[in-house]
């Protein structure tokens, strides 16, 4: 099923219409405490949502567990859904990713929208059919590929958030324009990498972000299962996820983004020595995500645990460790493999910038 992606210029009007144009039977919503605060607000002018059930569960990663999401069931089935209700998911990539494995799995599966109400939201977790939730303290460990029927894109909900959370979501968005291939793309990694942080325009932004979400789209369409092309949208995760899960273990928690940019790094420095990828463009990435993401703090004695929590990924095969790396913008080369002294090689070249 392709997925609709709408780009809003009035929230309600679009959400209202695209209700209507829907049939279903039973409403309800879901979303975080911090989602209910500020964002449910926005969308009390329109009756269906006034009038729907509301599904609150705890904000953070942390939180998009096995527990959390025997909630929504619990409560999807004690207040009378059915095949034919409807479920929005109202928040960001923790809220769209439960939400859409909760609907996934509810009844055999009912349909459900996606409101991203965070830049890693829209960018990443809400578009492409990938829903799941934490387990074992291994990342997505559990899901289901199942689209939304919808994603609603609305820049303003991305005013509110703090600087962290912007450059969270901004990560992915710049994995985006680093696997686009140019000149055809209309995300240029140049452009990508001079956008300022300090001064944020965010009419850039949102252009930046659509377009970054047209790239994802495009690749996830022709492989939505990722049996192949879709891997391209995995540079940087492998290493990322085991950052993010390292991080868990030290109960010193980074933001997806941040682990993610950590691990373009890496995964950009493996492809430079295996692949030939531009060392110059190296350069200016690693130069980008410290000077705005900082370094993750780590040492030697941690690689181990590193590359055991990098075997444990999901996106491994028999072979081994599989990566997606680059010989050049643009050019991608999936179901890549490295000997641990090329991981660890890795790694060094990210504690010493």
């Amino acid at each position: 099923m392709k997925q609709q992606i709408i780009r809003c210029t009035d929230i309600e009007n679009d959400l209202r219409g695209l209700l209507k144009s829907l049939d279903y039977s039973g409403l309800f919503v879901l979303m975080d405490e911090n989602t209910e605060r500020f964002c449910l607000p926005r969308l009390l002018g329109i009756k269906e949502i006034e009038a729907a059930k509301k599904i609150i569960i705890p904000s953070g990663d942390e939180n998009k567990n096995l527990q959390s999401l025997s909630a929504v069931w619990e409560f999807l089935s004690q207040n009378g859904a059915t095949r034919k209700s409807l479920l929005i998911n109202l928040g960001g990539g923790m809220t769209t990713d439960l939400g859409g494995f909760a609907a996934a799995a509810f009844k055999r599966g009912i349909r459900f929208i996606n409101i991203p109400t965070t830049l890693l939201g829209a960018v990443d977790a809400a578009v492409g059919g990938k829903t799941g939730i934490n387990f074992g303290g291994l990342k997505n460990e559990i899901g289901a590929f199942c689209p939304a029927e919808a994603v609603l894109i609305d820049s303003q909900f991305f005013r509110t958030l703090d600087l962290t959370n912007l450059l969270s979501g901004y990560a992915e968005l710049l994995k985006h324009a680093l696997i686009a291939a140019p000149p055809k793309s209309s995300l240029p990694c140049g452009e990508v990498l001079s956008f300022d942080f300090e001064t944020i325009d965010y009419e850039h932004l949102n252009d930046l972000l659509f377009e970054s979400v047209l790239v994802k789209e495009k690749i996830v369409e022709q492989d939505p299962r990722e049996e192949g092309l879709r891997k391209a949208l995995n540079l940087g995760h492998t290493f990322g996820h085991a950052f993010e899960s390292l991080s868990h273990e030290l109960k010193r928690l980074v933001p997806h983004g941040y682990a993610v940019a950590w691990g373009l790094i890496c995964e950009l420095y493996l492809s430079f020595i295996k692949l030939g990828f531009d060392k110059t463009i190296l350069s200016k990435v690693t130069r980008f995500i410290k000077e705005n993401y900082g370094i993750f703090s780590f040492d030697c004695s941690q690689y181990d645990r590193l590359f055991e929590l990098m075997r444990h990924d999901k996106k491994n095969d028999s072979n081994g460790i599989n990566f997606t790396l680059l010989k050049a913008l643009g050019e991608v080369e999936i179901n890549q493999t490295a000997a641990k002294e090329e991981i660890e090689e890795a790694l060094d070249y990210l504690r010493e910038i």
